[in-house]
Formats: C-alpha cells, structure tokens, sequence
C-alpha cells in the first residue's frame, strides 16, 4: 500500500480537533475526513466514524494492522507539519 496523495485543512482556534485530512491510496482509493486531533500524549489521527444511535462513535473505515495505521498516521501529520502555522 501506498499513500500517494494527503490533503489536509487546519483549523485556528483551541479545540483539540486540529485537522481534517483525505488521503489517497495507490492512486485510486480515497479516504476522507481523517481527523488530527492533539491528544495527551501529542498528535494523532482519528479514523473516519459516525455516531450511532447509542451516542458511541464507530469507525467507518480503519486500518486492519498497526504497521498500515502507522503508516497513514506519519503521512497524515507529516502533511499537517508541513503546513506550518498557515
């Protein structure tokens, strides 16, 4: 797998949500609304969920290993950081 593409769109303020991120795998598969959040222990990506009728979140769409997981969440704030302070 390889993401050839990440797409992400800051936010300004002082919510924990600090980004959304699309990402591209292989050229052909597209996920979006990836979400950087800055956790206790620093950055990380939530996965695209949805509220269920019980107010829990489920995934929509996630890594099946932590080497894929990995892999996107250092593309997808390597991306973020590259941004800087825009």
């Amino acid at each position: 797998m390889n993401i050839t593409d990440v797409r992400v769109k800051k936010f300004n303020g002082q919510n924990r949500l600090k980004a959304i991120a699309a990402i591209t795998i292989d050229e052909c598969f597209v996920v979006h609304e990836l979400r950087i959040i800055d956790g206790k222990a620093g950055l990380f990506v939530a996965m695209p969920s949805r509220k269920m009728p019980n107010g829990e979140f489920k995934d929509v769409a996630h890594p099946i290993n932590q080497e894929t997981r990995n892999t996107i969440e250092a593309a997808v704030i390597e991306a973020y950081n590259l941004l800087g302070d825009e």
